[in-house]
């Protein structure tokens, strides 16, 4: 259990020092030709823009970069606006932003902070507001503002992750993490969408919990070893077969590391079997996949290793993968 507290502290201050350096890079003047691997992002997510020919990359930290090769890129660029007045207060944290265009408009799917807002307290651990959310824009490079519902899950529940999945039932749906923090064993879950995005409908439901997990690992208080209890950045995909997967991450010990679930009944309600080993090499997570102007599929994730004086840095970087078949297959790491 002390691995399992240090690395939580060690992994949630990473993700503030990325998710806050939003307020310091305000006065910052976006920059150009920046390689990839200098640039340093958790969570990154690249929506390729087939009208203007642009690579988009969010993430973790509320900011942008743009791309024309995904080589070199520009930014970092401010991209969101929220209600100050709002529950997420004026300076919210924003974890793991995703961009998904639907029917002519441009949604940021994200995870907003309030740390001024305490909503529980669980094993000693204050649980701050923290909730998936939407934003919308008329153009893929924002400004991305608040649109809807004031709130899209519960006031009381800590939510993070949330992407899209328009399921076989032609219905939008949010899908995300409910923390491990609050139910000590995370959940994947998901719930139905207002047509335009603006709210959510219905009851949330359960796909899995991260104790599923045949890979991941930690250890307990007695010394034995058990699921790792973290579920992290669920992605959808279809293989070419028609295979509904999901990428999603958790730890084994004190690895990052990204396993695979596929639906049996091809829908969102599953029932979901996880793969037996993980998909990604050691250190690397939080993926999603995307499908380059030249007709490339890559994986995009972070990696998290530890570089000059042992800092664990994360940083964006590509795979290529082929869902040709049943099952998604990871190829070798990808350098535009």
């Amino acid at each position: 259990m002390k691995m399992k507290i240090f690395i939580t502290i060690a992994w949630m201050l990473v993700l503030s020092v990325g998710a806050n350096a939003q307020n310091g890079r305000r006065n910052l003047v976006p920059q150009d030709n920046i390689p990839l691997d200098s640039i340093q992002l958790s969570d990154p997510f690249v929506f390729a823009d087939e009208k203007s020919q642009t690579y988009y990359m969010t993430g973790t930290g509320g900011m942008m970069w743009k791309s024309k090769d995904l080589a070199t890129w520009s930014g970092p660029y401010r991209v969101v606006e929220v209600n100050p007045n709002s529950w997420m207060g004026p300076h919210p944290m924003i974890w793991a932003a995703e961009i998904h265009q639907y029917q002519g408009k441009y949604y940021y799917f994200a995870t907003f902070t309030n740390r001024d807002v305490k909503i529980d307290t669980v094993a000693n651990n204050v649980i701050e507001r923290r909730a998936c959310h939407v934003l919308v824009s008329d153009t893929p490079d924002g400004p991305y503002r608040p649109f809807g519902d004031d709130t899209y899950l519960p006031a009381d529940m800590p939510t993070l992750d949330a992407t899209l999945w328009i399921d076989k039932d032609k219905k939008p749906y949010m899908v995300y993490c409910h923390e491990w923090l609050q139910n000590r064993n995370g959940t994947v879950e998901k719930i139905e969408l207002k047509p335009d995005f603006s709210g959510t409908l219905g009851e949330r439901k359960i796909l899995f919990r991260a104790s599923d997990s045949p890979w991941s690992r930690e250890n307990t208080d007695d010394g034995s070893v058990r699921p790792n209890m973290v579920t992290d950045g669920p992605f959808l995909f279809r293989t070419t077969k028609g295979k509904l997967g999901m990428l999603w991450t958790s730890w084994v010990h004190d690895v990052y590391t990204q396993g695979v679930a596929y639906s049996q009944s091809g829908t969102l309600d599953g029932p979901w079997v996880q793969e037996p080993e993980p998909i990604t090499p050691p250190n690397f997570g939080h993926g999603m996949i995307f499908r380059t102007f030249d007709g490339r599929l890559l994986m995009s994730v972070h990696s998290h290793k530890k570089e000059a004086q042992e800092r664990t840095i994360r940083r964006p970087c590509f795979f290529t993968v082929s869902n040709k078949g049943s099952k998604l297959k990871l190829g070798m790491q990808f350098h535009p």
